[in-house]
């Protein structure tokens, strides 16, 4: 196994790539904008796919979204309009099929070379035109003369990630110059070697010129599938470096010191004092929330739990630990709807017991915001509830010991730890105290994605709903029949309750077939008059969004017309109809979320999926999903197999939705591995993770003790 003492040159990571000729200035400071600047850095900018130009596909064997190769003839050329220009062009083949070839952006010589007869070699992805199958912008080569023979290529050919002001040729010759200087010495190995021979994979320089230069003789399916020897391996090692990144990320703050806070007879007062009894979920979960606090160490852990199922009341039981023991806690969400809901909540559960809950948000100006900030920084305010206002310069702490942070994901784990610091009281180093830290989110995560994606974080699951939810009914409905959702919520008014139509965008498009908000709105307004119907939308002013959104939870309004700025909002209980308009365009993460806004009183609740036809075979399944199951964690999973982590994550600080070569869905396999190997090393080999971590991650991970 190598390590430092082998030298300076073991990674290269350090050394320049090498002046090229033809490469200036320019192309260098693209390149470096990009993160390409050493040897290294070409070596890992691994291609996205794969374009198999070794054969020639029959037009009739096409397969709409399968990328392919054809040769065929140009049967007619056409023109689009003045005002909105288009180059169409038939081609047919032997095989007496026709494939329509789409151009948005065109050159009068590239329309003059498609003469009818002239032969053409393309290659691209084909999908349902108005006339058949269609392929828009495809690359493409025109024949001059009919006896010319093009040989078919001899290997996969692969497509990199594109660089703006550099051509894919260019990048090609690049990468192609760096890997004919890697070095064959072993001296890039940092994987024992027991363990690829164990898992039967290839050294990290045969991985690396196998994904950019495939053999002729090439699993040229496991390639494009992303599941080659080649790429597992690479995977292994990307999947390594992130989790060893969030493991000392999480060793770094916990060598901070944080005040024990032991169980207090206020916590229980609580607990007493509600109009409802927890569920089982909830004690576990607070149990462990407990044991954590009343460590040294400070408290990293991650609530998850679908929409309703408690985790507020579990975060406030926690919080009156903090306070009996003379601390703060502060809550912080996302949004000022949110912040102000659980405020709501808190003032109603904490105020009776005599705890003092201050408000601190953007909105909050003048005397009455100088006003809370004194009593925030006297101690008087107990409870502190906000938004990203509470870490804001100028805010400051008597004695923070409890930092809970609502729907995680929408910040970064820089915003995490600036909330941190301010319990830190400015102090740096192992012997700064800090806060606990409790995080919540109500998108429920995949085990095998929160053993990586949150390896820096404890992770509880409140994975049982109160008793009394009713379980949301969920239809799908073709968008032909929109006049009977109509009537339906004018029903379901008149019996005094209420109802939202959600849009997936706020204006209309001619790019996308979707019923822009605006207009649904005005419709709607004519159509179920004399019902109160309001709009809410991204683009209003937030004074504007929040008087909408107060006046239908007042009961002010019957239907809300929204986009899907209500994802996250606030709790509605008379709320018992939803519609998803284009429910198609939307990832199983975002339909469960808008459907968890009904359901929450008592009344029998729908959720209607309105679709437009025909539904790709992606969306179905989403949609049939959708109506099997609310349970948020089996969503979740599906969620996951079907697109991806990017979506049930949002945005990592550490880039774990972005992934170079890792599939978290697809190398899942490979985490209990990642898993033991990482901790193994933190423990054995703390330099071999270091420069596993620099080589995928870099330094762009800020740990928590800088």
């Amino acid at each position: 196994m190598p390590s430092r003492k082998d030298g300076p040159s073991v990674d290269l990571h350090t050394q320049p790539m090498p002046r090229m000729p033809g490469v200036g200035p320019r192309v260098a400071e693209k390149l470096a904008a990009r993160g390409l600047t050493t040897l290294q850095d070409f070596w890992l900018q691994l291609p996205r796919q794969y374009e198999d130009r070794t054969q020639i596909t029959p037009i009739r064997l096409l397969q709409p979204g399968v990328a392919a190769q054809v040769e065929g003839r140009v049967e007619g050329v056409e023109r689009g309009f003045r005002y909105k220009p288009m180059l169409r062009v038939a081609i047919g083949d032997d095989s007496r099929a026709t494939v329509v070839l789409r151009f948005f952006h065109f050159r009068a010589a590239q329309v003059a070379q498609f003469q009818v007869g002239a032969r053409v070699r393309l290659y691209g992805t084909p999908k349902p035109g108005q006339h058949g199958l269609e392929i828009v912008h495809p690359s493409y080569r025109v024949f001059d003369d009919d006896s010319d023979e093009v040989a078919l290529g001899e290997q996969l050919d692969p497509v990199y990630p594109a660089i703006e002001g550099i051509g894919p040729a260019t990048l090609r010759r690049l990468i192609g110059y760096a890997l004919d200087r890697l070095p064959d010495d072993g001296s890039l190995e940092l994987i024992p070697q027991e363990l690829r021979e164990r898992l039967q994979l290839p050294t990290l320089r045969e991985a690396l010129l196998t994904v950019h230069r495939p053999a002729v003789d090439a699993d040229v399916a496991a390639l494009i599938a992303g599941r080659h020897p080649a790429q597992r391996r690479l995977a292994l090692e990307e999947l390594l470096a992130h989790h060893l990144s969030l493991r000392r990320q999480r060793i770094s703050q916990q060598a901070h010191k944080a005040r024990p806070l032991k169980q207090m007879p206020l916590a229980e007062r609580l607990r007493k004092s509600l109009p409802f009894k927890l569920t089982g979920a909830q004690k576990r979960v607070f149990d462990e929330i407990r044991v954590d606090l009343a460590k040294p160490s400070p408290m990293l852990r991650l609530v998850q739990g679908d929409v309703g199922s408690g985790k507020t009341v579990v975060a406030a039981l926690a919080a009156m630990i903090a306070v009996q023991h003379g601390r703060q806690a502060a809550l912080m969400a996302p949004t000022e709807l949110l912040a102000e809901q659980h405020l709501n909540n808190l003032r109603r559960w904490l105020e009776p017991l005599g705890v003092r809950v201050a408000w601190l948000a953007g909105k909050v100006t003048g005397r009455a915001r100088k006003a809370v900030l004194e009593q925030v920084a006297s101690g008087e305010a107990q409870m502190v509830v906000g938004t990203h206002a509470l870490m804001q310069e100028g805010v400051a702490f008597a004695d923070l010991a409890l930092a809970i942070v609502d729907e995680q994901h929408r910040f970064g784990v820089h915003q995490r730890l600036a909330l941190r610091d301010k319990g830190a009281g400015g102090a740096v180093g192992k012997d700064a105290i800090v806060p606990h830290q409790l995080v919540m989110t109500a998108t429920p995560i995949p085990r095998t994605l929160a053993m990586t994606a949150y390896a820096d974080l404890d992770v509880s699951a409140i994975d049982e709903l109160p008793p009394g939810r009713t379980p949301v009914q969920t239809v799908a409905l073709s968008e032909e029949r929109r006049p009977e959702l109509v009537q339906r919520i004018r029903g379901a008014c008149a019996e005094g309750r209420q109802a939202y139509w959600v849009c997936t965008l706020i204006d209309d498009s001619d790019e996308v077939i979707a019923q822009a908000a605006q207009t649904t709105f005005e419709e709607l307004s004519v159509q179920l008059a004399p019902l109160r119907v309001g709009l809410v939308h991204g683009r209003m002013k937030p004074k504007e969004k929040q008087e909408t959104m107060r006046a239908f939870k007042d009961g002010e309004l019957d239907l809300l017309v929204a986009t899907t700025v209500i994802e996250v909002g606030v709790d509605v209980p008379n709320a018992s109809l939803m519609i998803i308009e284009n429910a198609e365009r939307l990832g199983l993460a975002q339909l469960h979320q808008l459907r968890g806004r009904v359901g929450r009183g008592s009344a029998a609740s729908s959720c209607v999926l309105l679709y437009r036809s025909p539904l790709s075979g992606l969306a179905r399944q989403r949609l049939e999903t959708m109506r099997q199951t609310v349970d948020g964690f089996v969503i979740a999973e599906k969620d996951l197999e079907l697109r991806g982590p990017g979506e049930l994550l949002g945005t990592r600080q550490t880039g774990l939705a972005g992934f170079r070569v890792a599939d978290l869905a697809r190398d899942a396999d490979l985490l209990p591995l990642v898993q033991e190997l990482g901790e193994s090393m933190l423990k054995t080999s703390p330099e071999l993770a270091e420069r596993i971590v620099s080589r995928w991650v870099g330094g762009a991970v800020r740990y928590a003790s800088a």
